[in-house]
C-alpha cells in the first residue's frame, strides 16, 4: 500500500501550469514544510516536501492556496529520476495528491465567499420546506 498523511505549510504559492492539446488539464506543484516531532540541535526543524496535483485539485489549488497557509494532505509517494545538463543522475520524490484540505480555521475578521444564495445575514443555510428526512437532533 502507498499511503501518506501530510499537514504543513506552503512554502511559496503553488505553481500552476497547464498540459497541451485538446483536454488541457492544471498541474500545481507546490512543497509542503512539515515540522519534525523530533529536532536535534543544528538541524533542520522541517521537511521539505514537493507535492503535486492535477484537475480540480490543481485548480483548487491555484484558487485558495497561498504562501504559509496550512493544509492537509493525502496522496501517494511517487519516485522517479532524470540525468541533468552535468550528465549527473538526479533521483526524485513527490507526494501525488489524491485529496487536500485547509488545516486552519478561518482568520478572524474574514469572512468566508457565500456561494449559495439560500444563506441569511448570518450565513446560515435556510432549510427548506418538505424535508423527509429525520434530522438527527431534537
Amino acid at each position: 500500500m502507498n499511503k501518506v498523511i501530510l499537514m504543513g505549510r506552503l512554502t511559496r504559492d503553488p505553481d500552476i501550469r497547464y498540459t497541451s492539446g485538446e483536454n488541457a488539464m492544471a498541474v500545481a506543484h507546490y512543497t509542503l514544510a512539515v515540522d519534525r516531532r523530533y529536532k536535534k540541535e543544528g538541524e533542520t526543524s522541517a521537511d521539505f516536501i514537493r507535492c503535486v496535483a492535477f484537475g480540480k485539485s490543481a485548480e483548487f489549488a491555484e484558487k485558495y492556496f497561498y504562501q504559509g497557509i496550512r493544509i492537509c494532505i493525502a496522496g501517494r509517494i511517487q519516485t522517479g529520476s532524470y540525468t541533468n545538463h552535468d550528465r549527473q543522475k538526479v533521483y526524485t520524490t513527490e507526494v501525488f495528491v489524491e485529496e487536500q484540505q485547509f488545516a486552519d480555521s478561518r482568520k478572524a475578521g474574514e469572512t468566508p465567499p457565500v456561494s449559495n444564495s439560500d444563506t441569511d445575514a448570518d450565513g446560515f443555510m435556510n432549510i427548506p420546506e418538505g424535508i423527509d428526512e429525520e434530522l438527527p437532533f431534537h
